[in-house]
């Protein structure tokens, strides 16, 4: 008898609308878990925030500690060759032996120009503590630029400024000479500043000392450069800012100025300029010190008046309640 042939068992198998479907759902699934993974990122971005500012204000009380007053803003010896003559070396600085960072400290010469060549070296290290993980601008090292965007220096970058008070010492025209500063300076941290604990008369608790700021500028933890200007990385996104003067690498006001009267910024205020506070959290706002060495997520929707009251030291303006 003739044998028929029959077709093999048929391989079970998808079919092309079948995988199409399997793709889609892995499509929706991603789309669904990326946002929740983003959330994720961001929590420990910020925790890791608060913890380097925990960190800097443990710092600075030991500085005040052994000095008998909190570090300066920065230093210049500005009867030397104008307002923001060298050395220049910033608060960061000032406090690297207490932050475990002692053997950098040692390379620094602070007897010259934190832009010397001697210095040059040293200078472009990072420490971690004054890195912001979530920041997007977080390469190690920033440039510091003149008004025609010839570099000058190249400094470690640092994602935290300090805070000068309500107005803006570095913003008259002619410049201010050191009582000048010390007189418009509301703040903790200015030119030359030795702000003792007795000096915050409205409360360490109510006093802030340092604040995030990114994405808008670059700021470092060196020093000033006479020549240099700090200007937006992105104009185009940030249209309200324009380049400012050298100590705003350092420094930063919350207003209101005396040429900008009413007008206040809170951390990552829409306006917000290089000379503010700005965190790079979706939830608007910013980690932000305060001089009793606790650390609080400060959002942007705060009082202004409020905010105006916790930048200030001796204004005996209490913020109450916030």
């Amino acid at each position: 008898m003739k044998k028929v042939r029959t077709n093999p068992a048929r391989q079970p198998g998808f079919t092309l609308i079948e995988l199409l479907v399997v793709i889609a759902i892995i499509a929706i699934l991603i789309g669904l878990l990326l946002p929740a993974v983003q959330k994720v990122r961001e929590a420990a971005a910020r925790l890791q925030s608060q913890s380097n500012l925990k960190q800097i204000g443990l710092a600075m009380h030991n500085y005040e500690l052994a000095n008998g007053h909190f570090p300066p803003g920065y230093i210049s010896e500005s009867g030397t060759g104008g307002p923001d003559a060298p050395p220049g070396w910033g608060w960061g600085a000032h406090i690297l032996p207490f932050l475990e960072q002692d053997n950098l400290y040692k390379q620094l010469r602070l007897d010259l120009p934190c832009y010397h060549s001697t210095n040059a070296a040293a200078v472009k290290t990072s420490p971690k503590v004054f890195i912001c993980p979530g920041a997007p601008n977080n390469t190690p090292t920033m440039q510091v630029k003149d008004a025609g965007g010839n570099v000058l220096a190249e400094f470690g970058r640092s994602h935290y400024v300090a805070n000068v008070g309500q107005d803006e010492p570095w913003g008259y025209d002619p410049p201010l000479n050191d009582t000048g500063w010390q007189r418009t300076a509301t703040g903790p941290f200015f030119r030359n500043s030795k702000t003792r604990v007795a000096t915050v008369i409205d409360g360490l608790s109510n006093t802030v000392f340092v604040g995030e700021h990114t994405t808008i500028s670059d700021k470092t933890w060196v020093g000033v450069h006479p020549d240099g200007e700090c200007a937006p990385i992105d104009p185009n996104r940030f249209p309200f800012t324009e380049p400012d003067h050298p100590a705003t690498y350092l420094l930063c006001h919350s207003g209101p100025a005396a040429d900008e009267p009413g007008v206040v910024h809170p951390p990552s205020f829409p306006t917000c300029h290089v000379c503010q506070m700005y965190g790079p959290w979706a939830m608007s706002g910013g980690n932000v010190l305060f001089g009793d060495g606790s650390v609080k997520f400060i959002p942007t929707r705060i009082s202004l008046n409020t905010w105006a009251a916790l930048s200030s030291m001796n204004l005996g303006d209490f913020p109450g309640e916030w």
